[in-house]
C-alpha cells in the first residue's frame, strides 16, 4: 500500500480554503445584513414621528395631533394660525415629496428635478403660466385667507427645518443619485394656490374633444363637403340624450340673492384692453408619451376615460334616519400616493377668530378641507363639465397678429427652463388677447394650425376664406381658458369649511370659480341643495365646439354668467339631487353651457337605484355605499341583447356568447361574462372606428355608448361597413368582433371560459407619479404596488376607467368614496385609493387600497368622543421655548 505525500497538504489546503470560504461567506452575510440595515434605515428614516412631543418654532400654543389606526390625523388647536401651521407640518410629515413634485409641475420646473426628458413639458406649462396666475391670486387674497396660507407654509417649513434629503422622503435618496445638487426650497403660499390650476387642468373638460374634431374635420374635409363633414362630426359627437337621461336641475329654484359687493362671476372678467392672460408650458413624464399634452396629463392627472365624478344627496323624507344622506366619489387619474389626504381640523373653542370644526379630504400642499363636512353642513363635488376653454385660430405675422383688420402687437416674454445635468433652454412665450399661443409646442395643436379648419358664421370652414388669406403671416392656435385668469378659489375653500347654512354655502360657491364644479349640499336642519358655481363664459358669435377665428372679435367671450343666474336647486320635490357630469339643465336655459356633457348613463343609473331603494324601504348609509359600488354596464346590456340574434362561428365563440344570455350586466371582478362583454365591446368599437384606413376618434367610452347605440338602431348605417377588415353590415361586424373577443380572451386567460374573470383583466397597478415610471425595474419596485383586481368599468357608477384600444387595466378611479350621515356624523364612512402616507413601505402607504378595491369604507369618527376612542397615536406640538 502506498501513501500520497500530497494528502496532508491537500487536507491542510482544504481546511484553509474552508476557513477562507467560511470567512468570505460570513463577510458576505455581514455585508448583506449591513446593506439590509442600511436600506431599511434609509427607508425608515423619513417615517414621521406620530407620538410623543415636539417643540416647534412659530407655534403660539400647544397643538394636539391624534391619529387613528389608518394614520388619519385630527388636529386640535387654540387658534386658526396654529391649526393651519399644524396642518402644513403634518402634510409635510406624510407627503412632502408629493408636494415638492407638484409645485415643480405647476411652475414648469420638473426638468430641474429630473433632467432633459422633462423639458418639453416644462415649456408647455410655462406657456400656460399657472405659477404666474397663482402669484397674482395670492397678492389678491384677503388678509385672513393670506394669513391661513402663510401659517400653513410656516408649518411646512418648520418640518423642513429639521429634515433634509432622505430624511424627508426616500425619493430624495434616489433622486440624489441622478441629481446630487438638488436642494429643497422653502414652501410659499403660491406653491399651495398653484395646485388648484393643476386640478383645473385635470378637469379641463372638452379641450381634447375640440382638438379631435378640428383634426378630424381637416382630414375628412379633403374629400368631403363641409356639410357632410359636419354631419359626421355630429354623429361621432352626438347631442346629450335629454329624452333618456336626466339633467341635474330639472327646475331652477328661487332662492334669496347673495349680498355681495360684486358679482363673483363677472368681477374678474378681462377685456381686450386688459387681457391678463398669462403664459405657461407643459409637463413631462418618464414612461413614453405620444405628446406633450399626454405627458402633462401623466404628471397632473389624466383627463381620459373615467374623469368626472358621482355625487348625490337624499333628503330625510327618503331615509331611515329622517335626515339627509350625502355621497360623493370624485373620479380622477389613479395616483400613488392618492391625490387625497384625509384630515380633521378642530379649534379647541370655536370662535370668530378660530371658526373651524371640519373634517374630510384635503390636498397635500393646500390648507383646509376641500370636500367633507363641518358640524352643520356637508358638501360634495363633481366636475361641472361646462365648456370653459376655447381654441382660437390666429393669424400671426412676426411679433404681431391680426385683430379686426389690423395688426396688433403680441404679448411677448422670455423665460429660461433650467435642466438638471443639461443646458438651460431659452423660451419665448407669445400671447394674444385670447391667451398663450400653444401651437408649436404640441403635435395636435400644431396640426390644427396647419389644418386651415375653423367654425365661422355657424358653418364649418375647410378652406381658408379670402379674408383670412388676405392677412399676412402664418396660422397659429391660442388657448382661452378660465383658469388662466386670476380667481378666488383659494379663499372659497375656507368659506366652505365654515359655512353654517345654504346661504353661506352659496357664498362659498360664488368664490369657487376654477375648476368649475357641481356642488351638492346637506345640513343638520334637514335641507338639501345644489349650486352650479364657476366662472362660466358668455360667448359672442361662436359656441366653442370647434376652433374659432381669433382675428374677429365677434367670437370673443363677452363676460361671465352672473352667479345669481347660475342653476340652483333647494329641497326639490323629488327628494334627491344627482350629479354625475350629466347635463345640468335642458337646452332652453338662457345661457350656453356646453355641448360636451358626459352622456348621463351613471346619473340615470344612480337615480333609478335611489328610487328603487326608496320604494323598497327607507334608505340607509349602506344603501348609499351599495349604489357607489354598482357595476352595471349599460352598453353590455345592449350587446347581450343584440348578440342573441347574431350567428358566430366556432364552438368557443358560441360558448362565450352564451355567457351573455344569463349575465346580470354587472361588471363584477369575478365575472367571466363581464370579462367577455368588455373585450367584445373593445373589439367592436375598434372595428367600427379605429381599424380603418382613415381611423375615426373613439375617445370617451360614454360617448361611444351613445354613438354605437344609434348604430344598433340603424343596421343600414355606412359605418357598419369597413373594407379594411372586409366587413359589410351590422351582423358581420358583430360576429367578427365576438370571434375576435374570444380569441383575445383565450390569449389572456386561457380557453376555459369558466375561469375568465374581469377583475384580473381590469386590475389596477398603483404607480408612483415620478420614480414609479422611471424605466428602472428595481427603483419602480420600491415605489409601485399591485396589481389589485377590481370590478366596475367605463361609464359605470363604479367608474374604474380603462383606455379603449390600449389596455383593460384600470387607469382612472373613484379616487375616494364617502357617505355622510347628517343624523349622526359618526355614522359616516370614508375611504380613498391608497393611504395617509406617501412614504414607500410605511404601514399607511397603501393600507386603504384593498378596501378601496372591493368598495369597503371605514367608520369616520368626527365627534371628540369618537375621535378619542379611535385614537392610537397622539403627537403634541408645543411652542419652542
Amino acid at each position: 500500500m502506498t501513501t500520497d505525500s500530497a494528502d496532508p497538504v491537500r487536507r491542510h489546503l482544504g481546511a484553509k480554503i474552508g476557513r477562507i470560504a467560511f470567512i468570505v461567506v460570513a463577510a458576505l452575510v455581514v455585508v448583506a445584513v449591513a446593506a439590509a440595515f442600511f436600506v431599511v434605515w434609509t427607508i425608515q428614516r423619513s417615517f414621521p414621528q406620530t407620538a410623543g412631543e415636539l417643540e416647534l418654532d412659530g407655534l403660539q400654543s400647544q397643538v394636539t395631533v391624534q391619529r387613528d389606526v389608518l394614520g388619519v390625523p385630527t388636529i386640535t388647536a387654540d387658534s386658526s394660525h396654529d391649526l393651519f401651521y399644524a396642518e402644513g407640518f403634518v402634510h409635510a410629515q406624510d407627503r412632502f415629496f408629493e408636494m415638492d413634485f407638484r409645485r415643480h409641475v405647476t411652475s414648469g420646473r420638473v426638468a430641474e428635478m429630473f433632467g432633459e426628458s422633462q423639458a418639453g413639458t416644462d415649456m408647455f406649462l410655462r406657456t400656460l403660466g399657472w405659477r404666474d396666475v397663482a402669484e397674482q391670486e395670492v397678492e389678491a387674497l384677503d388678509d385672513t385667507s393670506l394669513a391661513y396660507y402663510q401659517a400653513y407654509a410656516d408649518g411646512v417649513n418648520a418640518y423642513l427645518a429639521s429634515h433634509d434629503g432622505a430624511q424627508v422622503s426616500l425619493e430624495y435618496a434616489v433622486l440624489g443619485i441622478q441629481n446630487p445638487d438638488y436642494e429643497i426650497e422653502p414652501w410659499e403660499p403660491a406653491d399651495s394656490v398653484a395646485w388648484l390650476k393643476a386640478m383645473a387642468w385635470d378637469l379641463r373638460s372638452n379641450v381634447e374633444n375640440e382638438t379631435e374634431r378640428a383634426i378630424l374635420a381637416a382630414q375628412v374635409g379633403e374629400s368631403s363637403a363641409p356639410d357632410d363633414t359636419l354631419a359626421l362630426l355630429e354623429q361621432l359627437y352626438p347631442a346629450y340624450p335629454f329624452d333618456d337621461n336626466p339633467v341635474i336641475v330639472p327646475k331652477i329654484s328661487t332662492v334669496p340673492a347673495l349680498e355681495t359687493e360684486t358679482d363673483a362671476a363677472t368681477a374678474s372678467f378681462t377685456t381686450d384692453d386688459d387681457a391678463g392672460i398669462q403664459n405657461a408650458v407643459t409637463t413631462v413624464e418618464w414612461a413614453e408619451a405620444d405628446s406633450v399634452i399626454e405627458a402633462a396629463s401623466m404628471l397632473v392627472g389624466d383627463v381620459g376615460e373615467g374623469i368626472g365624478s358621482n355625487s348625490w344627496v337624499v333628503s330625510g323624507e327618503l331615509t331611515e334616519s329622517g335626515m339627509p344622506l350625502l355621497a360623493n366619489d370624485p373620479h380622477l387619474g389613479a395616483a400613488l400616493p392618492s391625490v387625497w389626504y384625509e384630515v380633521q381640523l378642530r379649534c379647541s373653542t370655536v370662535s370668530d377668530e378660530c371658526p373651524f370644526n371640519v373634517g374630510g379630504f384635503s390636498f397635500s400642499g393646500l390648507p383646509g378641507v376641500v370636500i367633507g363636512h363641518n358640524g352643520q353642513v356637508a358638501w360634495g363635488f363633481t366636475n361641472l363639465t361646462t365648456d370653459v376653454a376655447d381654441l382660437y385660430i390666429e393669424k400671426v405675422d412676426g411679433d404681431s397678429y391680426w385683430r379686426d383688420g389690423a395688426l396688433v402687437p403680441l404679448d411677448v416674454r422670455e423665460e429660461t427652463v433650467k435642466v438638471a445635468g443639461g443646458e438651460d433652454i431659452d423660451l419665448t412665450i407669445r400671447s394674444t388677447a385670447h391667451g398663450p399661443i400653444i401651437s408649436g409646442l404640441t403635435d395636435d395643436f400644431t396640426a390644427i394650425a396647419d389644418g386651415d379648419v375653423w367654425a365661422q358664421d355657424d358653418a364649418l370652414v375647410q378652406e381658408p376664406t379670402d379674408a383670412a388669406e388676405a392677412m399676412s403671416g402664418e396660422y397659429a392656435v391660442s388657448l382661452r381658458w378660465t383658469a388662466l385668469d386670476p380667481g378666488k378659489t383659494a379663499s372659497a375653500i375656507f368659506a366652505l369649511n365654515v359655512a353654517q347654512n345654504f346661504e353661506d354655502f352659496r357664498y362659498a360657491a360664488s368664490l369657487f370659480d376654477v375648476p368649475a364644479q357641481n356642488l351638492i349640499y346637506a345640513d343638520v336642519e334637514g335641507n338639501i341643495g345644489y349650486q352650479a358655481p364657476g366662472r362660466l363664459p358668455i360667448r359672442g358669435a361662436g359656441d366653442g365646439w370647434l376652433p374659432q377665428p381669433g382675428w374677429d372679435s365677434a367670437y370673443d367671450w363677452t363676460g361671465y354668467i352672473p352667479f345669481e343666474e347660475l342653476p340652483v336647486s333647494y329641497n326639490p320635490a323629488s327628494g334627491y339631487i344627482v350629479t354625475a357630469n350629466n347635463a345640468i339643465v335642458t337646452d332652453d336655459y338662457e345661457y350656453f353651457l356646453s355641448r360636451d356633457w358626459a352622456y348621463g348613463y351613471r346619473a340615470a343609473r344612480i337615480a333609478y337605484l335611489i328610487e328603487r331603494k326608496a320604494a323598497a324601504g327607507p334608505i340607509t348609509p349602506q344603501d348609499m355605499r351599495d349604489i357607489q359600488n354598482d357595476n352595471e354596464m349599460w352598453i353590455g346590456k345592449k350587446l347581450a341583447t343584440v348578440m342573441g340574434d347574431v350567428d358566430v362561428s366556432g364552438k368557443g365563440p358560441k360558448e362565450a356568447v352564451e355567457l351573455l344570455r344569463t349575465w346580470d350586466a354587472q361588471n363584477n371582478a369575478d365575472s367571466a361574462a363581464a370579462a367577455y362583454a368588455n373585450v367584445l365591446w373593445s373589439n367592436l368599437a375598434l372595428n367600427l372606428f379605429a381599424n380603418r384606413d382613415e381611423p375615426l376618434p373613439y375617445g370617451s367610452q360614454g360617448r361611444m355608448f351613445t354613438v354605437v347605440d344609434g348604430l344598433l338602431d340603424d343596421p343600414a348605417d355606412p359605418l357598419w361597413t369597413n373594407e379594411t377588415i372586409d366587413v359589410s353590415g351590422m351582423d358581420e361586424m358583430l360576429a367578427l368582433s365576438a370571434e375576435q373577443a374570444y380569441d383575445e380572451l383565450v390569449g389572456l386567460q386561457g380557453d376555459v371560459t369558466a375561469r375568465w374573470n374581469w377583475g384580473s383583466l381590469h386590475a389596477i397597478t398603483l404607480t408612483s407619479d415620478t420614480l414609479g415610471s422611471s424605466g428602472i425595474a428595481p427603483i419602480e419596485a420600491l415605489f409601485n404596488r399591485g396589481p389589485y383586481p377590481v370590478g366596475g368599468g367605463a361609464s359605470v357608477v363604479n367608474a374604474t376607467g380603462w383606455k379603449l384600444g390600449e389596455s383593460y387595466e384600470t387607469t382612472t378611479v373613484p379616487s375616494m368614496r364617502m357617505v355622510i350621515a347628517l343624523a349622526d356624523f359618526d355614522d359616516s364612512s370614508w375611504n380613498h385609493l391608497t393611504g395617509a402616507s406617501g412614504h414607500a413601505f410605511h404601514p399607511h402607504y397603501v393600507d386603504q387600497t384593498e378596501n378601496w378595491a372591493v368598495g369597503t369604507q371605514t367608520q369616520w369618527a368626527f365627534t371628540p368622543d369618537a375621535v378619542d376612542e379611535a385614537t392610537v397615536d397622539t403627537l403634541v406640538l408645543t411652542p419652542k421655548s
